[in-house]
């Protein structure tokens, strides 16, 4: 079930289908767990980047009133519990069947891994390591680079009542969070 549900999101999302297929390989850990090694000021912060943007607040977004009001218009129930809404504004709702045992959260909204790919495999620092020194390929482990479609499976007019546009380029340097050696784009 939990397969076919996932299958089902990556055609949906389009761009997420890689990341659906990914899904059956590794596990998601949570942003907390990126935190242990990406939020040194001297490294970038990343964390803190992510916490402080708009995508950390996804899901409480969905506690709104526009949201609800929205969400009733369009015959739904509370936003924090719909499918339509969680698919993009909830990294945990690939795993919302099993979510009681999983170290992801929905109300992390949309953490690191909707765009980095689950991080049970590649979340180690000696992992990481080897991914930068070139041995090991970043895929292999789970760890995906974000491209425009990655972004456009949620950022999308199609059922998306909040659409205002989406600019990639425009959007992505706004959340961009590379580390300080790293060229602009990069993680």
């Amino acid at each position: 079930k939990r397969l076919l549900v996932l299958a089902l999101l990556g055609a949906f999302m389009g761009g997420a289908s890689s990341l659906a297929a990914q899904e059956a390989e590794f596990t998601y850990e949570g942003a907390r767990a990126c935190k242990r090694c990406h939020s040194k000021a001297e490294e970038g912060d990343q964390f803190g980047k992510w916490e402080q943007g708009p995508h950390a607040k996804t899901f409480a977004t969905l506690a709104s009133d526009e949201a609800k009001a929205a969400a009733a218009e369009a015959g739904l129930g509370d936003p924090q519990t719909e499918a339509q809404c969680l698919q993009c504004h909830a990294t945990a709702f690939a795993v919302l069947d099993d979510i009681e045992n999983q170290k992801i959260t929905l109300e992390e909204g949309v953490g690191c891994e909707s765009c980095h790919g689950p991080g049970s495999e590649y979340k180690s620092r000696s992992v990481k390591q080897a991914i930068a020194a070139g041995e090991i390929e970043a895929a292999s482990v789970g760890l995906i680079t974000p491209t425009a479609e990655t972004c456009t499976g949620c950022h999308k007019a199609e059922g998306n009542a909040f659409f205002q546009g989406f600019d990639f380029d425009e959007y992505w340097a706004k959340i961009a969070h590379p580390r300080p050696e790293a060229e602009a784009g990069e993680e």
